[in-house]
């Protein structure tokens, strides 16, 4: 099914559940070879205004649909992801370049994902409380309270994880009741659009979900601006949200309901009795997976002076029995490209000021285009961009500190609070370390991640804002607590 439908190469915007194709059209090219993956509509403003009152029509019908019935659609969009896990592997592959095996990971974990929210939004349940709970108050009034959804809800994914950060931003906002507008990225958008496919196989009612694409004024900001859009759950970099937050500002109304996840500069912070084998293997896999083109990735090391030598010493080991830079089609291959020769530039361009600067460099290898071996540089300092910049690219800074407050202070530092990890066998280090950091989750003894899925996961500062992700914290911020109060005839 999914195979015929991605060999079209051309795609449509989806409108209640029918494809619907445009004029104009931008082409998506592979980072792994500029070969065409396919051609996104660019949609002018008419389409959008389609796209936006149907999914409003959607709606005032799908609010009432019981959870039952929604989270039978869920079940069957996973079986279907499952079923057609091969071709989505290869075109996740092909359209942003990871390796297979974390392409194939995505696949598996995204229908994973899709029957824990189906069993979590059998849980979305209200309270009954009493007003003699209250000081001054007898059993004269009782309230039920509701979980309701909040309307239309804009879902606007990134290009690193084209399946696995869409479709939790779809089923968060469908399985409350919610209807919504999935923006495509340029980069990853053909995923999305085989996820509409998908979704119209389960059987998903028309309207609820609505794919719209093309430049970021019409697809963004246009439709950003209509006030009958009730929410925006984004993930992207920091300097697009800010724009994001300037366009909903131009709507001369209250502001929908915001959820942002965004940059990091992720830092793991290693003590002298820490496990130096299992810090340098965590940090190894959390900065350089996926050429370190995630929020998540490990973007600096702040490390005990002591034993900084010996750690770059195992972390130069792991690299060089982790990572095989190539194709990444060829499933021998751990590390492809980057995404586009904009974050090649701007990773030799933080390299190359870092070296002027006094840096050392410590690890790197081959360095072909958009093809980057892992780099790790040492003795990075304060007045180094390095240490502040988010790179979204496999390069690493080695910072040298002489104490525990020394690394909290350049830690918390830092513009984002995203996560941080921790490596030290003394608990009580752990924990005081963990209450004094700036960042919305800490990794004691392990790289940072973004899940288990039934985990919260958010930021803070410049990192985002609201629970973007976790089953259960997702839900919550896609519905609105709604009271009815009973008021009892006093019969005395």
């Amino acid at each position: 099914m999914i195979k015929e439908f991605i060999k079209n190469k051309k795609y449509g915007y989806l409108v209640d559940n029918t494809w619907v194709y445009t004029e104009n059209y931008k082409e998506v090219f592979s980072p792994i070879d500029d070969s065409l993956v396919g051609k996104l509509p660019l949609m002018n403003t008419k389409q959008i205004d389609e796209c936006i009152e149907s999914s409003y029509n959607a709606f005032l019908k799908w609010r009432d649909t019981s959870k039952n019935y929604r989270v039978n659609i869920l079940y069957k969009v996973s079986d279907i992801i499952k079923e057609e896990k091969e071709d989505l592997t290869l075109l996740i592959t092909e359209e942003v370049g990871k390796s297979y095996k974390e392409a194939s990971d995505e696949v598996v974990r995204t229908a994973d994902i899709i029957t824990f929210y189906a069993t979590e939004a059998q849980r979305i349940l209200g309270e009954v409380l009493y007003s003699e709970s209250f000081p001054g108050f007898g059993k004269e009034k009782m309230a039920i309270t509701q979980k309701v959804p909040l309307g239309i809800v804009v879902s606007i994914p990134p290009f690193n994880y084209p399946l696995n950060e869409t479709i939790p931003k779809i089923i968060g906002a469908i399985v409350t009741g919610n209807t919504t507008i999935l923006k495509a990225p340029n980069q990853g958008g053909i995923t999305c659009m085989v996820i509409g496919e998908i979704f119209r196989k389960a059987g998903l009612d028309n309207g609820v979900l609505n794919i719209v694409s093309g430049d970021n004024d019409i697809a963004g900001d246009y439709l950003l601006q209509s006030k009958k859009i009730n929410a925006l759950n984004f993930t992207g970099s920091t300097k697009t949200a800010v724009h994001i937050q300037k366009v909903l500002s131009q709507r001369n109304t209250v502001l929908p309901t915001i959820l942002l996840g965004l940059g990091g500069k992720d830092a793991s912070i290693v003590l002298p009795d820490a496990d130096l084998n299992l810090a340098a293997e965590q940090i190894a896999i959390g900065a350089f997976s996926f050429s370190g083109q995630r929020c998540t990735a490990i973007k600096r090391v702040l490390i005990d002076n002591t034993i900084a030598d010996e750690f770059i010493d195992k972390l130069k080991e792991v690299i060089k029995k982790k990572f095989i830079l190539g194709d990444p089609r060829n499933k021998e291959n751990t590390i492809g490209p980057v995404i586009n020769d904009i974050t090649v530039n701007y990773l030799h361009t933080l390299k190359e000021d870092a070296l002027k600067k006094g840096a050392q460099l410590v690890v790197s290898g081959e360095d072909n285009g958009r093809y980057i071996y892992p780099i790790v540089l040492d003795h990075i300092t304060e007045d180094m961009r390095l240490a502040w910049e988010e790179p979204f690219s496999p390069i690493l800074p080695i910072i040298r500190v002489n104490n525990i407050n020394e690394a909290i202070t350049i830690a918390n530092k830092s513009e984002y609070g995203l996560q941080s990890s921790i490596f030290t066998k003394n608990i009580d280090d752990a924990f005081y370390i963990a209450s004094q950091l700036d960042v919305g989750n800490v990794q004691i003894n392990g790289k940072d991640s973004r899940g288990p899925d039934n985990f919260p996961f958010n930021g803070t500062k410049s990192s985002g804002i609201g629970n973007i992700q976790g089953a259960k914290y997702l839900i919550d911020s896609l519905t609105r607590i709604k009271t009815t109060v009973l008021n009892f005839k006093n019969h005395e």
